[in-house]
């Protein structure tokens, strides 16, 4: 009896063999393959989607990245998806190196569509599946894309079910591409394509990457009478003899034919033969790098089961050769293993299989002409073959709208309608202004000369030409003020300047004795409780009856300190304003009487004070 187990519907352990899908539900049932292939109810699946363990190299073989790792990755791809026409055009080589390191399994089926140039062609052609998908389609080649449906990867969850969603989009994707390519119709290889994309992407996505798979990777490996995959099957077989000669010359003993082990690689491009995490790795660089990542997977293959003596001694005929080649050894086939031998950088270095795509191009032309010498011209023109989403880019060059991304989940907004309107409109008028605001023009920098040119430099002027030297409502000084008083003279007209007879000094005396010190180093220059002078001196500064000299110590009185005093409180303290009448007529009188009569030093004195004040009347 069936049971609810964890919110889904189990079976008994036991294997449904016999039960006929007519008894099943439409959604439940599991075909026909399913059921002789002895598939139990109890769903378990793999991370890859795959039931009950269908793919059992897939877990031992997978490369299990860390998960930060993995964010990084997805970052790194979704800055070049943004960005996809600039990277392919001007770090190519990166792009191909993170696809030998294996595409994020979030951003794969967005990554295929880009490399393969299937993003583009949709965008070019919008609208074209919807309009293929409603026409009815060729009944003979539907009878057969029918008849195929349950065939195509029967183990995995999303084509175990008969009528379920992913047969029906599979349908509809192979009848689009009859209704495309009439002439070419419906070949058995497409559908494993079509199904390996499907896994990663809508249907009208899948039918865009099947025909660019079909148009520009594999041209003519569908058509009647498969005359393009024999002829590669050639170049298999030649690049063999480069590879591994002891392979090629067992093949060429047992006169065993590439077509017989080679078609299913090919048409299919691996996804029937390795495990499914070596399958995605495959993927990967072939819709980065072109056919010559499937030509270099079969040499890898061939050269490893039979590159060795103790491997042809076990096959010595050309059955037990063949069941070899279709029970390849899983160690070979693992994800690790296979992606190392086969990862090559496009210029051929430290390289296990030195195949590019001139090698391939090369070795086509070769054996083309061998084919038109013996069986003379094909009968199926295909398109020329791309090497890779790089020529496919270069050859059909994309726009900027061609390329931008689509959201693939819309989330409606909890606002009602109104206040979302509200919110659209705010956010264009912020932008408006916003728009506005760097539109405004910019005042022009004035750019300031160098004052000091170099000697390259031409002739700038001193100053600005067009500016005045100075404000003109503006007067040079008050007019009001007078610059002097003109009733005072600028000095004593009846004084001379000095005494004529008097010399300054006497030239025969020493300024000094020099033997007495300047000072006593021992007393300080002044007490500091004592101010410099009395304010209000009570003694004669000089002795009125002063004599020249009185002893050869004496010091000349011109260097004396009373008369410093004399001058400093008789005349220059009271130094006129320029303008002020009061301090002019407070000058000390030099005509005075009492003053003439002093002696003949003192007059001298008096005199050169009085020229030393006329000297700064003068300046002034």
């Amino acid at each position: 009896m069936a049971k609810i187990e964890n919110g889904r519907q189990s079976a008994d352990s036991r294997s449904i063999r016999t039960i006929s899908s007519s008894h099943m539900d439409d959604e439940s049932s599991l075909g026909s393959d399913s059921e002789m292939n002895g598939f139990t109810n109890d769903r378990h699946t793999d991370k890859y989607g795959f039931i009950g363990g269908a793919q059992q190299y897939s877990e031992e073989s997978a490369q299990d990245v860390p998960p930060e790792v993995l964010r990084q990755r997805e970052v790194k791809w979704l800055d070049m998806l943004s960005n996809w026409d600039k990277w392919m055009v001007k770090r190519h080589k990166k792009v191909r190196l993170r696809c030998q390191k294996g595409i994020p399994p979030s951003l794969r089926g967005r990554a295929w569509l880009y490399l393969s140039g299937g993003k583009v062609k949709r965008e070019q052609n919008r609208g074209k599946f919807e309009e293929l998908d409603s026409q009815a389609g060729d009944p003979k080649e539907l009878d057969v894309i029918e008849k195929d449906l349950h065939r195509q990867f029967p183990f995995h969850e999303m084509f175990v079910s008969r009528g379920g969603h992913g047969q029906k989009d599979l349908f509809r994707v192979l009848k689009a591409y009859t209704l495309y390519r009439p002439e070419e119709g419906y070949c058995q290889a497409q559908a494993p394509i079509a199904a390996v994309l499907l896994m990663h992407m809508p249907a009208e996505d899948a039918f865009w990457g099947l025909v660019q798979i079909c148009e520009k990777y594999l041209p003519g490996y569908y058509s009647a009478g498969l005359e393009a995959i024999q002829l590669d099957g050639e170049i298999l077989y030649a690049l063999t003899r480069r590879v591994s000669p002891i392979t090629y010359r067992h093949l060429e003993k047992h006169k065993i034919e590439p077509i017989l082990y080679m078609t299913e690689w090919f048409m299919c491009a691996f996804s029937r033969t390795l495990p499914w995490a070596s399958v995605l790795r495959v993927w990967d660089m072939f819709l980065c790098d072109g056919v010559k990542i499937i030509f270099r997977v079969g040499l890898v293959l061939l050269k490893c089961m039979l590159g060795t003596r103790e491997k042809l001694n076990a096959c010595q005929g050309q059955y037990e050769t063949m069941e070899l080649l279709r029970t390849i050894e899983p160690r070979y086939m693992q994800e690790g293993f296979l992606v190392r031998e086969v990862r090559a950088s496009s210029s051929g270095e430290v390289l296990d299989v030195p195949i590019s795509e001139r090698d391939v191009e090369s070795e086509h032309h070769v054996q083309l002409k061998r084919w038109r010498k013996n069986r003379g011209e094909l009968h199926w023109k295909s398109p020329p073959r791309m090497h890779g989403a790089r020529a496919i880019m270069a050859s059909e060059p994309p726009s900027r709208q061609d390329l931008r991304q689509n959201p693939t989940i819309i989330v409606e907004s909890p606002l009602p309608a109104p206040q979302l309107q509200k919110r659209e409109k705010k956010g264009k008028e912020e932008k408006k202004s916003i728009k506005k605001e760097s539109m405004k023009k910019t005042p022009p920098v004035t750019e300031i000369p160098n004052p000091y040119n170099l000697p390259g430099d031409p002739q700038l002027p001193l100053r600005d030409p067009q500016l005045p030297l100075r404000d003109p409502q503006l007067p040079l000084r008050d007019p009001q003020l007078p610059l002097r008083d003109p009733q005072l003279p600028l000095r004593d007209p009846q004084l001379p300047l000095r005494d004529p007879l008097l010399p300054l000094r006497d030239p025969l005396l020493p300024l000094r004795d020099p033997l007495l010190p300047l000072r006593d180093p021992l007393l300080p220059l002044r007490d500091p409780l004592l101010p410099l002078r009395d304010p209000l001196p009570q003694l004669p500064l000089r002795d009125p009856q002063p004599t020249l000299r009185d002893s050869p110590a004496q010091k000349p009185l011109v260097n004396d300190t009373p008369l410093q005093n004399t001058l400093k409180d008789s005349h220059l303290p009271q130094q006129p304003a320029l303008n002020d009448q009061p301090a002019l007529n407070d000058q000390p009188v030099f005509n005075d009487q009492s003053l003439l009569k002093e002696s003949p030093l003192q007059m001298s004195r008096q005199s050169l004070s009085s020229t030393e004040a006329d000297h700064q009347d003068t300046y002034l």
